[in-house]
């Protein structure tokens, strides 16, 4: 089988799709190339004027582009209900949600708006929320798709559901793979229960391998040694984030796409290599711990997926 690229992309003319953190990184890519193949994309940000500029650079280089920038801040669940409000009411439907943002090694330990630990607070917690709420427009689309961004390092990573906020011996890494194990298990969750329901809409995994993302050099300027030390060895060695947002691009996107899988590089590790669906990591298989985590991001966010 022939190596899966953005060429192989297919027509989203008529389509709306929203990208988290889609100014920069593996969001801006995936947000360009829904664009250049006729999707009306979402630039769901943080920061509007950061937004504003990503949608110039792909209006530049996509003339007849449809992007726009919203604001979105996924530490604070009165903005994720504000942006899903907006969205739900301003469009018939959702067709794609990309779940892409995310914050990464940031130390010491620090908490979102609603008193959440950082990292958890945002790659989880707001995604959990603006996903419930958007899944009335992704069910209003032909076949609506969830695509969760999830890690390798969610492989090492062990979820401690007694201390979902990390205040027993907080480390900023293992905090990151908490959170994305917790991510790869809510895909998973979110795909078992839309299965149960008949739903159309499909819950769909991606993570990009290791490239030359600006992910962890946004984070806090007090980042640990090691975090600096994977910073230039990232620049050095791996894809870069076009190659990185491929996996995500091909969950968004291909015709033949199941619900419940992770896509990812299938080269050494997985660290880089054509696309190809990969086997998540045991802890993140199991029903019992979807379950249990699932209802306690219905507590934490008050958010109840219809």
């Amino acid at each position: 089988m022939a190596e899966w690229t953005e060429r192989d992309i297919p027509d989203l003319s008529g389509r709306v799709a929203v990208v988290t953190g889609a100014n920069s990184g593996l969001g801006l890519v995936t947000a360009t190339e829904l664009a250049r193949h006729g999707a009306r994309v979402v630039l769901a940000v943080r920061r509007v004027e950061a937004g504003e500029e990503a949608a110039d650079g792909i209006r530049r280089t996509t003339p007849g582009a449809k992007v726009e920038a919203r604001h979105l801040d996924l530490g604070s669940l009165r903005s994720v209900r504000d942006f899903a409000k907006e969205v739900d009411g301003d469009f018939r439907a959702v067709d794609v949600l990309v779940n892409n943002a995310g914050v990464l090694h940031l130390g010491p330990r620090r908490e979102t708006d609603d008193g959440f630990e950082a990292h958890f607070g945002v790659n989880v917690l707001g995604h959990f929320a603006l996903t419930g709420l958007l899944l009335g427009a992704l069910g209003r689309a032909e076949a609506g798709r969830v695509v969760g961004l999830s890690s390798t390092s969610h492989r090492g990573a062990r979820l401690d559901l007694d201390d979902l906020m990390g205040r027993r011996g907080f480390k900023p890494r293992q905090a990151y793979g908490r959170s994305k194990l917790a991510c790869t298990v809510q895909g998973l969750e979110l795909h078992r229960r839309l299965e149960r329901a008949g739903s159309p809409v499909r819950s769909v995994l991606a993570h990009p391998g290791i490239c030359r993302t600006n992910l962890s050099t946004r984070a806090f300027e007090d980042k640990d040694p090691v975090s600096q030390a994977i910073d230039r060895a990232t620049q050095r060695v791996f894809p870069s984030v076009q190659g990185g947002a491929r996996p995500q691009l091909h969950a968004a996107t291909a015709p033949g796409v199941r619900g419940g899988l992770l896509y990812g590089p299938s080269g050494f590790r997985e660290f880089r290599g054509p696309v190809a669906a990969t086997e998540p990591a045991p802890a993140a298989t199991d029903p019992e711990t979807g379950r249990r985590l699932w209802e306690a991001a219905e507590e934490l966010t008050g958010v109840r997926h219809p």
